[in-house]
């Protein structure tokens, strides 16, 4: 691509998993409830119901980083984490894990013209290994990074300044961030990238990805290939 003063040339695209390059189905949802379950949180009670909410506001989170606000010490949070990721690890087993439309295609049209692709998530590595090999992306994208690749999880930049170094980038105005939550704006900002891009396809709606700072916001993973197409041009 040829850079100038103005727009950068966007080197690196980091983009989402879950909701974003990866359709959700609510299993996030389904394996927190088996989680909160195991811990005596009652289905449909108010308390499960407080804790639901904020699962969903703070989707894109390390899950980790959610437990243990939910559930206080630390104890009690890495149990829950173990029976959300033992829960999603079932509905992955079982053929729930789908890639979204054209999200495969966009990678590897990225690529191809030159620009580096990292796929991050607020899952664990486990986790997302169990996606990427369900899948089979295991070699679809440069590299993968999870919140313990990085230092910290979403909303913090660690993962997209992550990504930056370990793929050579020069400046962070030549990344493009893309997700479907806040969470992700919110992570693309605070790194500095030109490009955050929130999408329609995951867990939260326009207002609240513009509302965190995005500087686009596209039906689905396929529109960022003609933004970045339009803004090269």
């Amino acid at each position: 691509m040829t850079e100038n003063h103005n727009t950068p040339a966007i080197d690196l695209a980091v983009l989402d998993m879950a909701g974003t390059t990866v359709a959700d189905g609510g299993l996030v949802e389904q394996a927190f409830a088996a989680a909160a379950e195991r811990l005596g949180v009652t289905p449909g009670s108010p308390e499960h119901t407080r804790q639901l909410d904020y699962v969903r506001a703070t989707m894109g989170e390390s899950k980790i980083s959610v437990f243990r606000h939910l559930f206080g010490d630390e104890g009690r949070a890495q149990q829950a984490n173990t029976a959300f990721e033992e829960a999603y690890h079932d509905l992955v087993d079982g053929g729930r894990c789908t890639a979204l439309p054209g999200a495969a295609e966009a990678i590897e049209t990225l690529r191809k013209a030159g620009t580096k692709v990292v796929l991050t998530t607020g899952f664990s590595r486990a986790t997302q290994d169990r996606i990427l090999d369900a899948l089979g992306w295991r070699e679809l994208a440069d590299l993968t990074l999870c919140p313990a690749d990085a230092g910290r999880g979403r909303p913090y930049p660690d993962m997209v300044l992550t990504a930056l170094l370990r793929t050579g980038t020069d400046d962070v105005r030549s990344v493009a961030v893309c997700g479907d939550t806040s969470y992700d704006m919110l992570t693309g900002r605070r790194a500095g990238a030109s490009v955050v891009a929130g999408v329609l396809t995951g867990a939260h709606g326009r207002e609240q990805l513009t509302g965190a700072g995005a500087t686009h916001v596209l039906p689905s993973i396929a529109g960022l290939l003609e933004l970045l197409a339009v803004r090269a041009a």
